[in-house]
């Protein structure tokens, strides 16, 4: 099960870095959302895969072994919210930018620049 989370974040990775080094501005936007996923799936297979029973602390206030660790799934959780708050504030540049400007494409950028 290791082997091929490995594979999906090293592939959501390979995707997102691809994305990002297009021309189009929503590719930009797809890469943030694949980088922003596999570093989350990165964080949570670092913690430990486990089909366990979710983490309670005993009486002595210490979470007992054979348990999920509830740390990277707090981590997670956080950047997902993180993570959605950067990718509504890259729509809403995305969208004045092609307001401005017309076109999709990085290139129509360098014509912003002239005086019409």
């Amino acid at each position: 099960m290791e082997v091929l989370i490995a594979i999906l974040i090293g592939t959501l990775f390979a995707a997102g870095t691809y994305c990002l080094l297009r021309r189009s501005l929503m590719k930009l936007v797809i890469g943030i959302i694949l980088l922003s996923q596999a570093a989350n799936l990165l964080v949570f297979a670092a913690g430990g895969l486990t089909r366990t029973t979710p983490a309670f602390a005993g009486s002595n206030g210490l979470v007992t072994s054979g348990h999920a660790d509830p740390i990277p799934q707090a981590l997670v959780l956080t950047a997902i919210v993180i993570g959605f708050g950067l990718v509504v504030f890259s729509i809403s540049l995305l969208l004045r930018a092609y307001r401005a400007v017309g076109s999709d494409d990085m290139n129509a950028f360098n014509e912003t620049d002239r005086i019409s």
